[in-house]
């Protein structure tokens, strides 16, 4: 008991860490110091049993360390760049696309400096933020107007509350989507003030049952492209033309939510079919919502394209303002944007693009070169081999198709799942953390994703040290 109150008398005081550390205060500031070293002394009181410490001057020693070392931990951002190596190509926990050099470039120059956000250079009046983007997005699209919101749940949102607030809305009950972080399409409706109508059975669906569901509380009818899910077997859902045809015989608008927003005819990049934007407004939709940050490869943003008369409505509602973007997110969007005018060179440009048209030949002869490194590092306590696997398009895209790719399987030789556990922590501690996934009792490293090589080898060192 002596030994310990020896121990807390000879911690230094705030004043004390203070005078000995002007160079700490001088670069974070006093009062932001005196905080750190606050709670270190308090951790040190608590913790006495750890620190081994004797004499006042080498305990104010290790004081002043941990104060430094804390401070620089606070300083440094939460928000890291990480390899994916998951097989998800649009991880929606890791940030989904990744933007292209022409985007990042855009980014950076507008960023630091005023813009023309919403000022008309060529009148010196008040402008429209939309301008930036909206040209753009009628000639890939073939819409008459476009505006640009925070996300697609956002588009479908302000959709909904321009052009049904209280009124009736049916929707198909196959197509009442669960979409990420547990957003229901019921709940955003609902937000925005409509009334759903549910129509149908969750696996058919029949003209009939829209027809049947109209009347004069009618605002328009809705339909939900199932993106992250698909039901099989004894299935019917209604065709986009005949939907717009009983909408437009009715004098009401047709609203498809496509969500993922691809804007580029798949199977001519040997990828499975997926619906463009065009093409679902060429079927007779009015009104088309997408994401600009899945199969659109951009930042992330909800766009709605059709009719402009109805996106007029839609930017003279008050909520457009709170769900608008900023000028970094405009700057990235028009940069992509502009990459798909040049069709021939999309996949080289396109970080998103470029990952799903990789061939699995190319990714096997990287896993070949790159299984023994990491075989070296992980030695003797695990094995290392090349193994084929399957990625997925991730965020809600394409969710049954998966496409041919090759990674490391990496297995403990103890066969024991703590040692696969270690690892893949190890793997998150690394410089720039490496995420893969625990499958079976092994480490898989899908990559497909992996464009950063020399990186992603140049730290591997470290993990010999875990």
């Amino acid at each position: 008991m002596g030994s310990e109150k020896q121990h807390l008398r000879d911690l230094p005081s705030v004043d004390r860490v203070l005078r000995e550390t002007p160079h700490l205060s001088g670069h974070w500031g006093h009062e932001r110091v005196a905080a750190a070293i606050r709670s270190t002394l308090e951790e040190v009181r608590t913790n006495k049993d750890e620190f081994a410490a004797s004499g006042k001057s080498e305990l104010l020693d290790q004081v002043v360390s941990m104060v430094t070392s804390r401070l620089e931990q606070e300083a440094g951002s939460s928000l890291v760049s990480v390899f994916n190596l998951t097989g998800t190509v649009l991880h929606t926990n890791l940030g989904r696309a990744s933007l292209p050099q022409a985007a990042l470039d855009r980014v950076r120059a507008v960023a630091g400096t005023p813009v023309n956000l919403e000022y008309n250079l060529d009148t010196g009046k008040r402008g429209d933020r939309d301008d930036h983007v909206e040209n753009l997005i009628c000639e890939l699209c073939g819409v008459e107007a476009a505006t640009v919101v925070n996300n697609n749940a956002a588009a479908v949102l302000l959709v909904l509350n321009t052009l049904a607030r209280g009124l009736e809305v049916p929707v198909s009950r196959g197509e009442l989507v669960e979409i990420g972080g547990s957003f229901r399409i019921p709940e955003i409706m609902q937000g925005s003030g409509c009334i759903l109508v549910e129509v149908g059975t969750t696996n058919r669906t029949h003209l009939r049952d829209y027809r049947n569901a109209i009347n004069d509380r009618t605002a328009l009818l809705l339909k939900v492209h199932a993106s992250n899910y698909e039901i099989r077997g004894f299935i019917h859902s209604v065709a986009e033309t005949d939907l717009a045809e009983l909408a437009h015989q009715h004098g009401l608008p047709l609203f498809i939510d496509l969500g993922s927003g691809n804007l580029v005819d798949f199977p001519a990049f040997n990828l499975p079919d997926e619906p463009t934007v065009a093409q679902t407004l060429k079927y007779g939709a009015d009104v088309v919502s997408f994401s600009g940050d899945k199969l659109l490869g951009g930042p992330q943003c909800g766009i709605i394209a059709g009719k402009r008369e109805l996106i007029t409505r839609m930017k003279n509602n008050p909520l457009k303002r709170a769900l608008r973007v900023d000028k970094m997110t405009l700057a990235a969007l028009s940069e992509v944007l502009r990459l798909y005018q040049n069709p021939a060179q999309l996949a080289q440009e396109l970080p998103t693009l470029k990952a799903l048209t990789r061939s699995p030949d190319d990714i096997r002869v990287q896993a070949e070169r790159l299984a023994p490194v990491i075989a070296e590092v992980l030695t003797p306590r695990y094995e290392v081999s090349v193994s084929e696997c399957h990625s997925q398009v991730g965020s809600g895209a394409l969710p049954v198709d998966t496409l041919a790719s090759y990674g490391l399987r990496i297995s403990a030789v103890d066969g024991s799942d703590e040692a696969i556990r270690l690892l893949a922590e190890s793997m998150r501690r690394l410089p720039v953390p490496v995420i893969g996934r625990i499958n079976k009792g092994a480490y898989f490293l899908d990559l497909r994703c992996l464009d950063r090589e020399e990186d992603f080898v140049a730290q591997l060192g470290t993990l010999g040290s875990e």
